[in-house]
């Protein structure tokens, strides 16, 4: 108490002099590498894009990530990744080599990240995860379901699960994926910022759909530019693409015409549909020469070159959307991604061109890199075959 404190003063010798001196200097010290330190972890149950209620120490001190390494940076920011022991590394360092440089020049552990596997190719491994021994694996929520037996075995090693979704292009799911790695990096704030601005962009967007009067809706077709225009590649139903049209309140050709969520269209239907605007979807794929070429590295010219096959498709030259120049290349990465808001405008201002006149998408996906990723904005992310 004060008072007390002040009810005596006894004589100082040079000797207590010298022990306060000492202890204020061990003081200082403590509270010094203290505050070096991350914050202690705490019990926190927190909830991932499923719904799940999962119980962590957070902030978590040893993390595997499976997908979306630029929503973590977005919301971990690069320290995060110190903590990072573990990611699948085919869907980054493989499959889009041209990002993964960029993020490593930025934030060089990256590369020296251990592989766990990727369930997209057969190689995940219940083993590494557990031979790492995070505290938590953070994992897709497609992952999710392709890994029972593994999920069990890494549970079972006292390690937590917290799920993310950043494909079924539900904002909620966006929203609460975000959170939740937040939480588990002790990221909250930084997290509730991002969310909040996808919350609010994506509002947006519906409340200049809702304005519109009411009519028939835009047909339109989606397709992934992988492999080239001479074969027929995925489109999408219900899922990333197809839900984002939905969204939008176009008229997706594919709902209903295939069997899952995604998967190629019957050519023959494409022309029979006659869709009024086209969608290729491309990206910086490794080993895909005749790939619609998108992304930090592609220039306009590249892009139009690579996209102009699939308008010369066999029979395509009649379809309204070719007559009236509406086919476009979009990265496909932006079906997936806390930024995909930009395309969500991108395709709206296409087919809603009055209601988004004020819109631009491409400043927007350059003010995000700016505010949120280690990596600057470049290149040809969404693009009007005809100049």
């Amino acid at each position: 108490m004060i008072g007390s404190e002040q009810a005596a003063k006894p004589a100082v010798t040079l000797a207590a002099l010298r022990r306060g001196a000492a202890g204020l200097a061990a003081a200082v010290a403590l509270m010094t590498f203290a505050l070096a330190e991350p914050a202690l972890a705490t019990m926190r149950t927190i909830k991932d894009a499923l719904g799940r209620e999962v119980t962590i120490d957070a902030p978590a001190g040893r993390v595997v990530v499976m997908f979306n390494y630029e929503e973590f940076t977005a919301i971990a920011g690069a320290d995060g990744w110190k903590r990072v022991v573990g990611i699948n590394r085919a869907v980054w360092a493989g499959w889009r080599p041209a990002i993964w440089s960029r993020y490593v020049a930025k934030i060089p552990e990256i590369a020296e990240k251990p592989d766990v596997g990727s369930t997209d190719e057969g190689t995940f491994s219940a083993e590494k995860v557990i031979a790492l021994k995070p505290d938590v694996l953070l994992m897709p929520q497609i992952s999710w379901e392709a890994t029972a037996t593994a999920r069990a075995q890494i549970e079972a090693a006292g390690i937590r699960i917290v799920a993310f979704d950043y494909n079924a292009q539900i904002t909620e799911r966006h929203a609460a994926s975000t959170r939740a790695i937040g939480a588990v990096m002790g990221a909250d704030a930084r997290a509730e910022e991002l969310a909040s601005l996808y919350e609010t962009k994506m509002a947006d967007i519906q409340r200049r759909i809702a304005s519109l009067p009411k009519g028939p809706k835009p047909k339109v077709y989606v397709e992934i530019g992988q492999t080239g225009a001479a074969s027929v590649g995925n489109s999408y139903n219900g899922t990333m693409w197809g839900r984002i049209l939905d969204n939008l309140g176009a008229e997706n050709i594919t709902n209903g015409r295939i069997p899952g969520p995604y998967g190629p269209l019957n050519p023959e239907y494409v022309l029979a549909a006659n869709p009024e605007f086209i969608f290729i979807g491309g990206s910086s794929w490794v080993g895909r020469p005749n790939a619609v070429r998108l992304g930090y590295d592609a220039t306009p010219e590249i892009t139009r070159a690579s996209l102009a096959p699939y308008a010369a498709r066999p029979g395509w030259s009649d379809l309204k959307a070719i007559k009236a120049g509406e086919i476009h290349a979009l990265e496909h990465g932006l079906a997936r991604t806390l930024y995909d808001y930009t395309a969500q405008q991108y395709i709206a201002k296409r087919l809603y061109p009055a209601a988004f006149a004020d819109v631009d998408p491409l400043a927007e996906l350059a003010a995000y890199h700016a505010k949120y990723l280690p990596v600057p904005f470049s290149g040809t992310w969404a693009l009007k075959l005809a100049p």
